[in-house]
């Protein structure tokens, strides 16, 4: 964990990161850009509650990654908040969190266009709009002002869009090619290559925790 209290802009991206690769590193980067944030927390979740019949990495070797990728940059961060709380990792609760250690703080919560087209299914999902302003990070053909996040009282949150260079890299993706002992170097940064090779990760398919 940083253990520095916010100031300024700060940018809060959650995710599983299993594993952190390029595409993350990018969209922090052009959403640090584009809102003139002065820092971007990254926030490894204990357990997405959108991916809650799915089996993650341990914790600690996901920590280990984030901050492994992020390492020499001097606006990203790791913040282990989540990783010590019990249950599904709400973004709620990690933005009250934030509020609390300071409430000066100007928080942008970076989201993909998927994320906002079910934003509306989120837990408490105005008090997540009110704690922090909506990033949507959109590429080339996506219209998040044309998507319906699914509120059913009243209209959506206001956002702002974050256009970002089209990187076709996902952990799926990743996860697939080490598993068919294909290569995956210039799709994480090398540190995080020497983890995943060191530890043996992703060598078995992630399955549902009763399997």
């Amino acid at each position: 964990m940083s253990g520095s209290s916010d100031r300024g802009r700060t940018g809060v991206f959650g995710g599983t990161f299993d594993p952190p690769h390029l595409g993350h590193l990018v969209a922090a980067q052009e959403a640090a850009e584009v809102l003139s944030l002065d820092r971007v927390l990254f926030i490894p979740a204990r357990q997405s509650p959108h991916r809650m019949d799915e089996e993650a990495s341990p914790a600690s070797l996901r920590l280990s990654m984030v901050r492994a990728a992020i390492a020499g940059h001097d606006r990203f961060e790791v913040e282990d908040l989540e990783l010590g709380r019990e249950g599904p990792s709400y973004s709620v609760d990690t933005l009250e969190e934030l509020a609390r250690r300071d409430e000066s703080s100007e928080r942008y919560l970076i989201l993909g266009a998927d994320q906002w087209a079910r934003f509306g299914s989120w837990h408490r999902p105005r008090e997540v709009a009110r704690l922090a302003r909506l990033a949507l990070l959109t590429r080339e053909g996506d219209r998040p002002s044309a998507m319906d996040p699914g509120f059913e009282d009243g209209p959506a949150p206001e956002f702002v869009e974050v256009p970002m260079t089209r990187l076709d890299i996902s952990g799926t993706l990743i996860r697939a090619r080490v598993r068919g002992r294909r290569s995956i170097r210039f799709l994480v940064p090398e540190a995080v290559c020497r983890i995943i090779e060191v530890e043996n990760l992703y060598l078995r398919e992630i399955r549902s925790p009763g399997e």
